[in-house]
Order: structure tokens, then sequence, then C-alpha cells
């Protein structure tokens, strides 16, 4: 087999992680080696928040309700509960944004919720 002489591929290699390190603080940015493993590290990690990122809004979205019901003397456990003998099949997303914008509503769905709960 003929010898291969890679100048061509690793200059461009090369180019593309240095690119992508963009933004890297110092060394980070400008050597290839530690762009790379930097390179690596922060793709796990987009990997890995791009489903905590999920947790956290649905966690946001509970605190805002829990905060709209205690205002409404109820917590939240009795509240969520409530809706569902009440048949009323709203997501966490909904319920939290009434509970930001809409406050009238928020408190006739809790007057529901506790008179499924007697």
């Amino acid at each position: 087999m003929p010898r291969v002489k890679t100048g061509v591929v690793r200059r461009r290699r090369h180019k593309k992680v240095l690119k992508a390190a963009r933004g890297f603080f110092s060394g980070r940015r400008k050597h290839f080696r530690k762009a790379k493993e930097q390179l690596e590290r922060s793709l796990v990690y987009a990997f890995r928040d791009r489903r905590q990122k999920k947790r956290d809004i649905r966690k946001l979205w509970i605190i805002r309700i829990n905060a709209a019901c205690r205002l409404n003397d109820i917590n939240y456990s009795r509240f969520m509960n409530g809706l569902k003998l009440s048949a009323i099949e709203l997501d966490r997303k909904i319920l939290a944004d009434m509970a930001m914008n809409d406050s009238a509503a928020f408190a006739s769905l809790v007057v529901t919720a506790k008179a499924a709960l007697k």
C-alpha cells in the first residue's frame, strides 16, 4: 500500500474543531488538543442539559401553580387531586400560565377542586 500523507485531511479536521471551539476560554479555543477535549465535554453537557431543561421547566410550572394555590388557601397536591376527581384535564403548562396571567380563572378552578375534595 502506498503511504498516505494527512496534511489536507488533518488541516480540515483541526479547522473544524477550532471553529466549533470559538468562544471557549484561553487555550481551549487556540490549541487543538485542548479545544478537542473541551468540545467533547461540551457536547456531553449539551446532550445532558437538553433533557434536564424539560425537568427544570416542569419544576417551574409546579412552583408557579403551588404559589397561586397557596394564595387561594389550598396546597398543590390537594389542588391537583381535586382537579383529577372533578375530571378536569389541564396540564401543568396551562395551569401555570393561568396562575400567572389569569388569576380569576385559576381561582374558579380552585373552587371546583375544593368542591370535588368534599
